[in-house]
């Protein structure tokens, strides 16, 4: 299974990671359109934690063991009996943020818009995540794990 990968000693904190996974998880797929006219606005699944010298660019580790799938109240986490990664199922999730609470890594986030999580997909559909895809210093790399 491919997972994304982060170097942190590459990356420069531009944060184009989050602004390129914003825009894949956005209804027009339209940069301008996706921070300017959408409603809810779309939400980024990756965390950039710029702390100078060193920024790190965080989404879901989808754990072999996730705790969130364990904790999840609803079933909404749950891993794909295809592609073994964590997925989660807006329309299940009841936003306890209990995956939230246990997530190891503080992958996941809180949508405010609706009241429920979000989380890495790695954008599903895509060959290539958008933040990957879109890194301009390969500090995030899609990698055989």
């Amino acid at each position: 299974m491919k997972l994304v990968y982060a170097y942190e000693e590459r990356c420069m904190g531009c944060g184009l990671c989050e602004i390129y996974c914003t825009v894949q998880h956005s209804k027009s797929k339209d940069i301008i359109k996706a921070f300017k006219k959408e409603s809810p606005k779309p939400i980024s699944r990756i965390k950039l934690h710029k702390n100078i010298p060193v920024s790190l660019a965080l989404q879901c580790r989808h754990c072999h063991s996730p705790e969130c799938v364990f904790a999840c109240l609803t079933g909404a986490m749950h891993i794909d009996e295809n592609t073994g990664l964590v997925m989660h199922n807006e329309d299940r999730c009841i936003g306890c943020l209990t995956c939230i609470m246990v997530c190891p890594f503080g992958a996941i986030k809180i949508d405010q818009s609706n009241n429920k999580v979000v989380k890495c997909d790695l954008c599903q559909g895509s060959d290539i995540p958008a933040c990957v895809k879109n890194c301009p210093n390969e500090a995030l790399t899609f990698e055989e794990v």
